[in-house]
């Protein structure tokens, strides 16, 4: 869907219901999981950025970080309809922004399969000899 104004801001007060669209429309949330978690993930982010469109959330991403030191950018994702207008670019370019307006100079973030590209286009770079790595966790 082509769009006329779009506009990017820090946001501490959205709708849970709109962003769980968005992550469902990622893949990232499914039906039977814990919808009552998603005010606590906004609450503990750093700084989250919800795009919109007319009023409508199309799009948001977070930071995770103390403010003073790292920040890690994740969870950027805009509803498919409005994907390849760049809007993932400039969502990722106004947290990066963001973060570096208030000092904070060590960003990173995890790149998803096949997206090394697009990240490394907005300035990042892999993390040479360092292994991402997450906590096994027997169910």
């Amino acid at each position: 869907m082509k769009i006329d104004e779009v506009t990017f801001e820090i946001d501490s007060g959205l709708d849970v219901a709109d962003v769980l669209a968005l992550y469902r429309s990622a893949g990232w949330w499914e039906e039977g999981d814990d919808e009552s978690a998603i005010p606590d993930i906004l609450a503990g982010s750093w700084a989250v950025c919800a795009v919109r469109s007319q009023g409508r959330l199309i799009g948001i991403g977070r930071v995770l970080s103390d403010g003073r030191s790292d920040a890690y950018i994740q969870d950027i994702v805009v509803l498919s309809e409005f994907r390849g207008q760049g809007l993932g670019a400039q969502l990722v370019c106004f947290l990066r922004d963001h973060c570096v307006r208030q000092g904070l100079r060590w960003i990173g973030l995890v790149a998803e399969p096949g997206t090394q590209d697009f990240y490394e286009r907005l300035g990042f770079r892999p993390l040479v000899g360092f292994i991402p790595m997450r906590l096994k966790q027997e169910h």
